[in-house]
């Protein structure tokens, strides 16, 4: 690491960020927050760990074996990626994550902040965790802010974990942070009701991304006749495939763009995409987001009916309104907190279709999407970071620090 970036921070300035999900993935929560928190102070972004059997079981992380532990990003962003043993999720070698955890962003910490004159505050600006690990000692705050972006305890079974151990790791992290949030009004009500009084913040968008949706070129390789019902984002037990094969069935074109979870419902999935009027596309980097939205018309929000989604809040639906897009969506709490006309909302399979025609079938006049645009932009991640920001004490940005890059 050069001079310059061994003076990323001052130790008094810095937030450490811990994320469940990896910066250069699909951008969503962690990432969006993390890079909007940094107009208002240094960050530190720590990735989730990761092992050797991680990117043998993940081929698309194998990258990061290639990556430098931690890397200065750009001037207000840095990252590490922790490295742990193998096969830490097995009961016993759980234990090892939080301590190498800790370990790996003291020393992260150490490189990257100035040295503190005698006397002076040694303790870091803030630590915020979307993670249910013992991560708090790592680097003494201020301020610490636990952001409950998932139920995980309810999505034991989808992450392959001990609900118990979930369980146990949850209320540690609940009695020892300073302040608590949530992404969702469930989750806030089943904290709150715990003796943990929870903040909400939801889920938002970057209508940025989206604001030139209709200039840009449509994605060369989608071969579908409009219009288009589309998803775009993660394909696993998450999402209702019941919902999508009754789009299909109708016979409308289907976009799926996102990656695949291994093992989710093969077969169907397979015929599914299969047939004549469905393109699925895999994976995309977030800036190429804008061309498949392109040449969706109605963008689609089929989440099944768990615990887990009830506790959820889609980051897609927002994503939609953003692109100027119709939206047809499952019933969700957040999406009734959202309170608004220009979401459709349907549970079952043929209602859900029924909704996802007349939409396709619908003009888009340019108030209409005007009007979708403006909705999304009241739920911005800039709003977002606002309210993160004000519950660990950051100062104001300074207005020469601008807007983080896309």
């Amino acid at each position: 690491m050069s001079p310059t970036e061994s003076r990323f921070s001052d130790r008094a300035d810095l937030v450490v960020y811990f994320a469940t999900t990896q910066y250069d993935g699909p951008a969503g929560t962690d990432r969006h927050l993390a890079d909007q928190l940094s107009r208002y102070a240094p960050v530190l972004f720590v990735d989730p760990p990761i092992s050797v059997l991680t990117l043998r079981n993940h081929p698309d992380l194998r990258r990061l074996a290639d990556e430098p532990k931690l890397r200065v990003l750009r001037p207000r962003l840095a990252r590490l990626i922790p490295w742990v043993v193998p096969g830490v999720t097995r009961p016993g070698l759980h234990r090892l994550v939080a301590p190498t955890m800790r370990r790996a962003t003291r020393a992260a910490v150490a490189r990257l902040a100035a040295p503190v004159r005698r006397g002076a505050d040694t303790r870091l600006a803030a630590v915020v965790s979307t993670r249910i690990d013992d991560l708090w000692s790592a680097a003494p705050a201020r301020r610490t802010l636990f952001y409950a972006t998932d139920d995980v305890t309810a999505g034991a079974d989808l992450l392959g974990m001990p609900r118990e151990r979930l369980l146990r790791h949850e209320a540690r992290t609940l009695r020892t942070a300073e302040t608590v949030a949530a992404v969702s009004p469930p989750l806030v009500r089943r904290y709150t009701d715990a003796g943990y009084p929870a903040f909400l913040v939801p889920n938002g968008c970057d209508p940025a991304a989206y604001a030139e949706v209709d200039a840009v070129p449509p994605a060369a390789e989608v071969r579908l006749p409009g219009p288009v019902a589309g998803f775009v984002g993660h394909l696993n037990s998450r999402i209702d495939l019941a919902l999508l094969e009754a789009v299909a069935d109708a016979g409308h074109s289907l976009l799926l763009v996102g990656p695949r979870a291994p093992g989710y419902q093969p077969e169907r999935f397979d015929a599914l995409v299969g047939r004549r009027n469905v393109q699925w596309v895999g994976a995309k980097p977030f800036a190429a987001l804008p061309g498949y939205l392109r040449v969706i018309d109605v963008g689609l929000t089929p989440y099944a009916q768990t615990a887990f989604n009830q506790a959820s809040f889609p980051l897609k639906t927002l994503e939609y309104l953003a692109a100027g897009r119709a939206v047809v969506a499952t019933p969700l709490p957040a999406t009734n907190w959202l309170g608004t006309d220009l979401i459709q909302v349907a549970a079952e399979p043929a209602q859900f279709a029924a909704q996802v025609a007349a939409a396709l079938s619908a003009p888009r006049p340019a108030t209409l999407v005007a009007r979708r645009r403006e909705f999304a932009a009241r739920h911005s991640w800039a709003v977002r970071a606002r309210l993160i920001a004000d519950l660990v004490d950051l100062p104001d940005p300074s207005p020469t620090e601008g807007e983080p890059p896309a």
